[in-house]
């Protein structure tokens, strides 16, 4: 049973949304697991990546760089294998692509609702900072 990180295929298209919906259940309609593959496609597939165990999706992970900062979001690990390493794992390969493609600085954002995991990203180097998130939907 090992954990391996790799680049999101075709063929997982079916797994991850089922895992987002079980992970997100009560996310915005914006955040439609077939939108964001579709889109995530088109827009450096190469920061989608998957944790998978025996060709099973377990983790989540979706980054992008803008030439200035890099960002994660849809980080996400099942429950039933939480505590293992695999978010530390997946976390671990995003930037270590980002800092090949000369990303100085990594964010993310957490919900409100999901506070909890701060001692895991804090656990991980990053800090809370002195910053105001802010938003617009633009669809």
């Amino acid at each position: 049973m090992a954990f391996m990180v790799r680049a999101f295929e075709e063929q997982d298209e079916p797994a991850v949304v089922a895992f987002w919906r079980a992970v997100f259940p009560h996310g915005p309609a914006r955040n439609d697991p077939l939108t964001i593959i579709a889109h995530k496609r088109r827009v450096q597939p190469e920061l989608f990546l998957v944790g998978e165990v025996d060709g099973a999706v377990v983790a989540t992970l979706l980054a992008g760089y803008d030439g200035h900062r890099g960002w994660v979001y849809h980080v996400a690990v099942a429950a039933d294998v939480r505590r293992r390493g695999y978010g530390r794992a997946v976390m671990a390969a995003a930037e270590e692509r980002l800092r090949a493609l000369g990303c100085p600085k990594l964010n993310l954002q957490i919900n409100r609702s999901n506070a909890g995991v701060v001692a895991f990203y804090e656990s991980l180097g990053y800090a809370v900072e002195d910053r105001v998130s802010m938003g617009k939907p633009l669809a």
